[in-house]
């Protein structure tokens, strides 16, 4: 049975579990080794569960747990070349795994690919994930626009997790200096939560049931916004937990999992 298990979505930190507790892979490791510790604990995943951690870009949120983390535990980091190399030179690991975009990575019955994702990092990437069972999941944040190759990666997915990131209104209007806003509103900034209901709508469209809605922003989002974006785009066409099951990631974990 498959599970993702969200444990921090937030831009104070991010990282998701995706496997079950006996074995399974982490994505990023944001917040702090501690806090990751209980997060873990919390959703009764062992620490000899996560047999690799996979890592989407270098932008705080996403590595600030990862270099106690690595000097902790004797568990295999893997990242885009350049990000691995950043990630060295900066003394984040002492060493890891370079995963080329598109290339394959076995780690015992599960099967990663990344793909490129728009953002201000050095080289941030998505991952799909092929899990024991034969289900698929995606996990798509920080991602200023979906290109081709981005919604290429999340077709034909049992699940896919997507960054709803801002409400464009809460944005403009919000307290954020001009340049902020700018950035977070770029081609390489962040997904919005209208264009991240545009492109989910085309996944529901082909076969997607299984969604959930990450990386929302404190200040410039709620869940309900997000929540509401979506359905007022798939409008009469879809309904909820008829033809799709909706989900928030959770600011940290409260839990949850959701199987696929």
């Amino acid at each position: 049975m498959s599970r993702i298990y969200p444990l921090f979505s937030s831009s104070s930190g991010n990282s998701c579990f995706i496997g079950n507790p006996s074995e399974g892979i982490l994505i990023d490791a944001g917040l702090n080794c501690r806090r990751l510790n209980q997060a873990l604990l919390q959703n009764d995943i062992p620490i000899e569960a996560i047999k690799a951690v996979f890592i989407t870009h270098d932008h705080t949120d996403h590595i600030a747990a990862l270099k106690v983390f690595n000097k902790h535990y004797d568990i295999p980091v893997y990242a885009s070349p350049n990000t691995m190399d950043w990630l060295i030179d900066g003394g984040h690991l002492s060493r890891g795994y370079r995963q080329n975009v598109g290339e394959e990575v076995v780690i015992g019955d599960f099967s990663i690919t990344s793909f490129k994702t728009p953002h201000d990092a050095i080289e941030s990437v998505g991952y799909r994930i092929g899990m024991p069972d034969g289900k698929t999941c995606v996990y798509c944040t920080d991602l200023g626009h979906v290109t081709k190759e981005v919604d290429e990666n999340l077709r034909l997915a049992d699940l896919v997790f997507l960054e709803s990131n801002y409400d464009e209104n809460m944005l403009r209007t919000g307290p954020y200096p001009f340049p902020l806003k700018q950035r977070i509103a770029s081609p390489d900034g962040h997904l919005s939560n209208g264009a991240s209901a545009k492109e989910l709508h085309s996944l529901i469209e082909n076969g997607l049931t299984k969604i959930i809605l990450g990386h929302l922003s404190r200040e410039n989002n709620t869940p309900h916004i997000a929540e509401n974006t979506l359905m007022r785009e798939l409008g009469d066409e879809f309904q909820r937990n008829r033809d799709y099951l909706l989900y928030i990631a959770p600011i940290e974990t409260t839990g949850m999992a959701v199987t696929f």
